[in-house]
């Protein structure tokens, strides 16, 4: 009987935001892998990179303001090491949990790219704030460089686009690596943004969103399901309302329904159902689920989180 195959996105509570942290949440979460692994699934991963990635670029940022002989690194190298070395925690501690448990399997990173259309509105509208506080110098200084910057509290931010995920690059390799029954991550934190141009692959400064991605690579690999695991048990109706309302079960209409409503934040919750809605398309047989970290397995089981489907 084929093992069905399932993408697992991970959101922020499976990775912490340090690097003690993060150490300590990746081994919680390859708990709740292992146990999906246990259960007979295929399973791919992809996770966010939120805190990572902006703790990065400010790093570089520093680094190059320090040291002016270096160039700044652009944000679609930032993207490439919050893969690296969040895939490098992920995959040793799922490794260490499979190997206690006396399953031999590799698990492997996969440092992927993913395309954007040049033409992506998302180009002309940025909206993603990234990295360290400026002063109105600075600010200006950037915007000198063609970057846009934003005004917050206490000074200013720079923001890049967020346009929308096209195509996986690695995706012959992920899926050789399906194939070969291994555990796979990928497209981390949304993947490296790239531009094609004739045969080669230019780096954009933007960001693609996490979950949109995650639908993409759950398409472009054929998945039974895509797994979103966040910070809470269900989607919810009013959320954080007094009328508060979970939802166990959503069709894909009800969820444009309520995503026209404007039941879902943007940022948060949104980009989720948008994403599950994207992967399911008119599959009669694709399914999301959205729930917590600690309760994948009795999600899995059908006692808790929320399922989508068409």
């Amino acid at each position: 009987m084929r093992k069905k195959k399932i993408v697992i996105a991970l959101g922020h509570d499976a990775l912490g935001t340090t690097l003690p942290e993060q150490k300590e949440a990746t081994m919680r979460t390859a708990g709740a892998v292992a146990d999906l692994i246990e259960d007979d699934y295929r399973v791919v991963i992809t996770h966010s990179n939120g805190p990572q990635v902006g703790m990065i670029h400010a790093a570089m940022s520093e680094f190059a303001k320090l040291h002016p002989e270096y160039t700044s690194t652009p944000m679609s190298v930032c993207s490439a090491m919050s893969q690296g070395y969040i895939g490098y925690d992920l995959q040793n501690a799922i490794r260490t949990e499979l190997l206690n448990r006396g399953v031999y399997k590799t698990v492997s990173t996969v440092l992927t790219q993913v395309t954007a259309d040049p033409y992506d509105d998302a180009f002309y509208h940025p909206s993603k704030v990234i990295g360290r506080l400026l002063t109105k110098e600075e600010a200006e200084a950037e915007e000198l460089k063609g970057n846009h910057v934003t005004e917050v509290e206490g000074g200013f931010r720079r923001i890049v686009s967020a346009p929308k995920p096209l195509d996986i690059i690695e995706l012959d390799a992920i899926k050789a690596l399906i194939e070969a029954d291994q555990v796979v991550i990928a497209s981390g934190g949304g993947g490296i943004p790239v531009l094609v141009q004739d045969n080669t692959l230019k780096g954009a400064g933007a960001v693609i969103e996490k979950d949109l991605a995650a639908g993409r690579l759950a398409d472009l690999v054929d998945a039974d399901m895509l797994v979103i695991l966040t910070g809470v048990e269900k989607v919810c109706l009013n959320f954080g309302k007094e009328n508060e309302q979970q939802i166990d079960r959503m069709s894909v209409e009800k969820a444009k329904e309520y995503i026209a409503e404007g039941q879902f934040e943007e940022g948060t919750m949104l980009p989720k159902i948008q994403a599950a809605i994207e992967y399911i398309g008119d599959s009669a047989v694709r399914n999301v689920l959205i729930t917590k970290l600690d309760k994948s397995r009795e999600a899995m089981d059908g006692f808790t989180g929320t399922l989508i489907h068409k």
